[in-house]
């Protein structure tokens, strides 16, 4: 594991941190505290701001993993790209979703947590299986409500 030192400190993961900054930090609404990136503005592209957002942000997380993180930090880093991608993809709500989600900024939190604090070290044995149930209860649900559609549909005809 690494010293406990700033992030800022550590030239190879300088880049990080300044690309993290651009896709979630960098501009500021006048007048406001409110910041944003530049990756909600590439979501106004159809499919291609959504691929390249969520490409630039694998980058940045095969970079943290090139530099040692823990198997856990990387399964949280990368659920927090997925959420990213997953609910930005959706018209309009994906829109003003990434406003406010920011990926790439929790990432560097999480990082800076690792380093700074030891946290999130481990395997991440058991959040792998905490994300299988809530993914297998989704899925039960969404055939069970399939189910349920096609009975409806079958009674209306």
């Amino acid at each position: 594991m690494k010293s406990p030192e700033s992030l800022q400190t550590s030239n190879r993961l300088i880049w990080v941190e300044r690309m993290a900054r651009l896709m979630d930090n960098q501009f500021r609404f006048p007048g406001t505290q409110f910041r944003f990136g530049l990756d909600p503005l590439l979501n106004f592209i159809p499919i291609l701001g959504d691929v390249s957002g969520f490409l630039l942000s694998c980058v940045i997380l095969a970079t943290m993993l090139k530099h040692g993180v823990s198997r856990k930090l990387a399964i949280l880093m990368a659920l927090n790209i997925l959420v990213d991608a997953v609910i930005g993809g959706i018209p309009l709500i994906g829109q003003v979703f990434d406003f406010y989600y920011k990926a790439n900024a929790r990432n560097i939190r999480l990082l800076k947590e690792h380093y700074q604090e030891g946290k999130h070290q481990g395997s991440g044995w058991g959040l792998i299986i905490v994300i299988f149930l809530v993914m297998f209860a989704m899925l039960a649900g969404l055939i069970y409500l399939l189910v349920q559609l096609a009975t409806w549909l079958k009674d209306l005809f």
